[in-house]
């Protein structure tokens, strides 16, 4: 009889399961509790609800994470513009760290144009000695600088848009092969802005050789940068996502094994 009651117990749902795991997870951090003092176990049981909050958000945090990286650096020229001096600054100085913001290499809001070359800056009349690293931010004519550059602009702001497009149809994306990221995604950043490091260092280092001083265009470090960071989130986020799905897979594939118990237990109490 008790074998037959077994054979006809129904399977347990989906819920049911879940319900399990969790149950088991209870009872696996009280009897872990036991040998804790209560100073132990508050940062266990933070550290844990913060890590299952991530895992379920973790696409929307990092969305929102480039929206404000991109965003708040657009945000510093606004400022100046709305004559909130101080706060500006701050963003700039923020992002030094980060960027090298070169006048020359910057977007610019409430101007004259998008971007200036570096002649087009000197013949504007900025002197030369402010057009270094975090150096000029604009004026009133000209506009005023962004606080992240061209290429980085670009990077980032593709990470943004790609990691929206991956919310949205996230199953269908399969990781970036190892080789296309580096053809298609890390090789044109590397050599446009390898190219013209390279060359400018060595005009500085060897100013009577003839060597010319190679300047990318606002066009390649918008392309270049775009690419970089389509192939980075195209590679690292569906793995992130298999990691995730993989884990929770395995959290309820370690109930199956018991499941034919747990139904038969189900069955008894009705």
């Amino acid at each position: 009889m008790p074998a037959e009651a077994r054979n006809d117990a129904p399977e347990p749902t989906v819920e049911e399961i879940l319900a399990e795991v969790e149950r088991r997870r209870a009872a696996r951090r009280a009897k872990e509790a036991l040998y804790r003092s209560p100073w132990e176990q508050r940062p266990t049981r933070w550290t844990e609800r913060v890590g299952r909050w991530f895992v379920r958000h973790w696409l929307a945090i990092l969305n929102l994470w480039w929206f404000l990286y991109v965003g708040i650096s657009f945000l510093a020229p606004v400022l100046i513009k709305a004559d909130a001096e101080g706060p500006a600054r701050l963003i700039y100085l923020a992002y030094q760290p980060l960027c090298h913001q070169l006048p020359h290499r910057s977007w610019y809001l409430f101007g004259e144009e998008p971007f200036y070359s570096m002649e087009g800056l000197l013949r504007r009349g900025v002197a030369p000695e402010l057009l270094v690293p975090h150096g000029y931010i604009g004026d009133s004519v000209l506009g005023y600088k962004v606080a992240l550059c061209q290429r980085d602009t670009a990077i980032y702001g593709t990470i943004f848009l790609a990691g929206l497009a991956f919310a949205l149809t996230r199953r269908r994306w399969r990781p970036l092969p190892l080789w296309a990221y580096l053809l298609f995604g890390l090789t044109p950043v590397v050599l446009d802005g390898g190219i013209q490091f390279i060359s400018q260092i060595l005009v500085s280092l060897f100013p009577t050789a003839g060597f010319v001083a190679v300047e990318s265009t606002p066009l390649r470090r918008v392309l270049t940068g775009a690419l970089f960071g389509l192939a980075t989130v195209w590679m690292v986020y569906p793995y992130i996502h298999r990691a995730i799905r993989e884990a929770s897979d395995a959290a309820i594939e370690n109930v199956a094994p018991q499941s034919e118990t747990f139904g038969a237990s189900n069955a008894g109490l009705t």
